[in-house]
Formats: structure tokens, C-alpha cells, sequence
């Protein structure tokens, strides 16, 4: 486990009931979202939608990072469509997550040595590493 030097941001969310009924809202008021069920009819997002969006947005600014870092000049529309499954086996519940990574105009061999890199350094990454099978491709 990695040594808190100094904590950049904390988010707070309160959630009331669960995927099928819920509700969460963050502290500055932000975030207030129903929740539902993949696939119910009931108006709302559903947790693995949450993580696919947080998660992308976190490795897109991963690959800018790594990109600053090798002093590459990262072009404009860098895109990622991140899906989340939710799946079950055996063993119940599990996920897995696909990355489709889109970075025109550059070569991509270059790309792929920044999402190489951005999968080390992205908390997301960082937190699931071996906990979810993850798939990158750029396309």
C-alpha cells in the first residue's frame, strides 16, 4: 500500500438505497444522480457507468501525463470509450473493463507506449490492477 504524502482531493458522495432505487449526491451538490439497474426502465445511471466515465476521463489525463513527461506534443481529440462489464460467474459478481483509446495524428507506436505508460500511472489502473481484466486497444 502506497504512503499518503499529501491527500490532493477527496470526494464525498451520500447514497441512499442501492442500484435498483438509489440516489447519491455529492457534497458540493455537483453529483446528484438517480440510480437503476443496467437495463431496468427506471430513470438513472448504474454504478459500472460511473466507473466506465470516471475511469476514462482519468486515463485520458494519464496519457497527457505521460506525454508531457516524453515532451510529446499530444494533439487535440484524444478520446477513450471505456466498457465496463458486469459479469457473473462462479464465484458471483465480477468486472472487466475494455479501454478503446483514440489519439489522431499520432504515430502508433508512440500511442501505445503512452497508454503503456498511462495504465502505471492511472489511479484507476492502479487501484484494480489485478483485480479486473482490463483490455486496452487503440483505435
Amino acid at each position: 500500500m502506497s504512503r499518503i504524502a499529501r491527500v490532493v482531493y477527496t470526494a464525498r458522495t451520500a447514497t441512499t438505497g442501492g442500484r435498483e432505487n438509489g440516489a447519491s449526491r455529492s457534497s458540493d451538490g455537483l453529483l446528484d444522480i438517480w440510480l437503476s439497474a443496467p437495463g431496468s426502465a427506471r430513470i438513472g445511471t448504474n454504478p459500472e457507468q460511473l466507473l466506465a466515465a470516471g475511469w476514462s476521463a482519468s486515463f485520458a489525463s494519464a496519457i497527457a501525463s505521460a506525454a508531457h513527461e516524453r515532451k510529446i506534443a499530444l494533439p487535440a481529440g484524444v478520446s477513450i470509450e471505456a466498457e465496463v462489464n458486469l459479469n457473473h460467474g462462479e464465484n458471483g459478481h465480477f468486472l472487466s473493463v475494455q479501454l478503446d483509446i483514440a489519439v489522431p495524428d499520432l504515430e502508433r507506436d508512440v500511442v501505445q507506449i503512452l497508454v503503456d505508460e498511462a495504465h502505471e500511472i492511472c489511479p484507476y489502473s492502479r487501484a484494480t490492477r489485478g483485480n479486473i481484466d482490463v483490455m486496452t486497444r487503440i483505435v
